[in-house]
């Protein structure tokens, strides 16, 4: 479904990438793991759009992207929930899903998709005419999601969904994902800074470091890999 192909990205004069290779087949769970500052958030990013590699090449269903704004890149059917939510604090919960539906005309099918993630996420039912700002933690980042599957996307992008929440709500998102991965066949690749946590509901996953890939193997190598153990398992 996706290939990433040599990719080098660059901030200014500063190198974040330095040649990126990652494949993710249709129906997967893919991780990418690291420390802070790796270019883990910088690959969601170009894939997306959102910074536009210098070089290498993306392919999503073998069309090149790279050269692509983020809009068209959504309208193919990649969608990104972004770290720190980002959700829109003034609009409702309603209002922020039609956003996440913005680029869509097809209104039938967005009120089934809109019922759908009521019933995905019944706490945002019940806070459907709440602000988004009023929401606690794990409400946004439930929001955020949501909102990213009212594009419909056939691959989603999260990045660190775990971020500042509470255990409980950390658990609650990563039952979602599986979810969403098992009944809407929604590839999905997964930002995480909890690796042990991100290991356990992928199927593969890519240690980067300093902006390169340094090992790739399935999930289950992965957290029995003495490495990675040390490095980023606490073990």
């Amino acid at each position: 479904m996706l290939e990433v192909k040599n990719i080098k990205t660059y901030y200014g004069n500063i190198q974040a990438l330095k040649g990126v290779s990652i494949e993710i087949s249709e129906g997967e769970i893919i991780t990418l793991i690291g420390a802070n500052g790796a270019g883990k958030t910088t690959t969601l990013m170009s894939i997306s759009g959102m910074v536009q590699p210098r070089s290498g090449e993306i392919l999503f269903l073998g069309k090149p992207i790279q050269d692509l704004s983020p809009n068209q890149i959504v309208a193919l059917g990649v969608s990104q929930v972004p770290e720190g939510r980002r959700i829109f604090p003034y609009l409702t919960v309603t209002e922020n899903l039609d956003m996440g539906a913005f680029l869509r005309n097809d209104t039938a099918e967005i009120k089934k998709d809109m019922a759908y993630i009521f019933d995905l996420f019944p706490i945002l039912a019940e806070r459907r005419s709440q602000t988004g700002g009023t929401l606690s933690g794990g409400e946004q980042q439930m929001l955020a999601v949501a909102r990213a599957l009212m594009a419909r996307p056939r691959l989603l992008l999260l990045d660190e969904p775990s971020l500042g929440l509470a255990p409980l709500e950390v658990k609650q998102i990563f039952q979602i994902i599986e979810k969403i991965n098992t009944e809407n066949k929604t590839t999905i690749f997964l930002v995480e800074q909890n690796a042990n946590l991100a290991l356990k509901v992928a199927h593969r996953g890519y240690v980067m470091e300093n902006g390169l890939i340094t090992l790739s193997d399935t999930s289950k190598n992965l957290l029995a890999n003495e490495e990675v153990k040390t490095a980023y398992l606490g073990m």
